[in-house]
């Protein structure tokens, strides 16, 4: 089968899915969209199966922390790829920090499993359903969640550091 264009990938989320996607981008030529947290299995579930676009590998999930958002200061992005097809799809979903709860992915991606362990660990993001979600890099006891933007970047009391050296 030839490769799918982005154009005929757009066309078929959008024939599928309507307005259930939306924010339909294309930045440095990869399509992606934006769902809500309550759509994104079915929406992944209909990916993976759909016989056109065999979208049935998960390249990466991840945490993202915007706290100026108000009500939608976390999410989650997805990186699908068909093999098949040789094109990729980025899925993002947002929600509000003090409700921070996804539903899993690993009943469908077997990857989902580290992937959604480690946007827990260092995000704070809960994935309901996932078999073992435990932390994977920091300590079982710690209660912050060192991803997220309320920390700082670097320790302002570091004396041993010269600006130059950083670019400023």
């Amino acid at each position: 089968m030839a490769d799918i264009t982005n154009e005929q990938l757009i066309q078929r989320l959008q024939e599928k899915f309507g307005d259930q996607v939306f924010d339909i981008q294309e930045p440095y030529g990869l399509v992606t969209v934006t769902t809500t947290r309550e759509n994104i299995i079915p929406i992944l579930q209909a990916l993976y199966d759909d016989e056109v676009l065999q979208m049935q590998f998960l390249t990466t999930l991840c945490g993202i922390h915007y706290p100026d958002n108000k009500g939608q200061e976390l999410g989650v992005v997805y990186h699908l790829h068909s093999l098949v097809n040789n094109i990729r799809l980025r899925i993002k979903i947002f929600f509000p920090e003090d409700d921070a709860v996804v539903p899993t992915a690993t009943n469908l991606y077997l990857t989902a499993n580290w992937m959604e362990r480690e946007t827990w660990d260092f995000y704070g993001i809960r994935f309901e359903g996932h078999p073992n979600l435990i932390r994977i890099l920091n300590v079982e006891e710690m209660e912050a969640f060192p991803m997220r933007k309320e920390f700082p970047l670097e320790d302002q009391t570091r004396e041993d550091k010269i600006n130059t050296f950083f670019g400023r």
